[in-house]
């Protein structure tokens, strides 16, 4: 693997995984949308989106909003992606943040608490991983033996 694959988190299907028509890579990616164990929906892009599909979640406990627009090249068969966030979190005091590229991130809030020897201590109250969104949808396109190559610009 590359520098520039790792870094825009390109994935290629195993050889032996047959290549499933786009039609059904979309279908496949679509039907992500009513799967009670993913926090994000799946839509059909709006023209202006310049990509196919797009995925989004939003995580108003920590102020992010993630989205990743897919874009399907049937001749080569690949799914080229961008992740795109907003981070609005008023608590570090720097206002609105935006970034796109494949950059995987970690959300967590602690609280203190009491140890059961007496003592304070933090613990973990909520926590977000940014690969809940994009991990179904690059399996997903990987066991449709298509290519899951990250872009910086769609």
């Amino acid at each position: 693997m590359g520098l520039l694959t790792r870094l825009t988190g390109t994935r290629y299907a195993a050889a032996d995984t047959v290549r499933r028509p786009a039609e059904e890579v979309r279908a496949a990616l679509l039907g992500l949308d009513g799967e009670p164990d993913v926090p994000f929906r799946v839509r059909a892009a709006l023209p202006d989106e310049r990509a196919d599909l797009v995925a989004e979640c939003a995580v108003p406990r920590v102020g992010v909003r993630l989205r990743t627009r897919l874009r399907l090249v049937p001749d080569r068969h690949e799914v080229r992606f961008l992740d795109e966030r907003w981070e609005t979190r008023p608590s570090d005091g720097t206002g609105a943040r935006y970034g796109r590229g494949h950059a995987p991130a970690v959300y967590r809030q602690w609280s203190r608490e009491a140890g059961p020897d007496g003592r304070r201590r933090r613990v973990e109250t909520f926590r977000f991983d940014t690969r809940e969104l994009t991990d179904p949808l690059r399996d997903t396109v990987l066991g449709a033996g298509w290519t899951w190559r990250g872009v910086f610009r769609l």
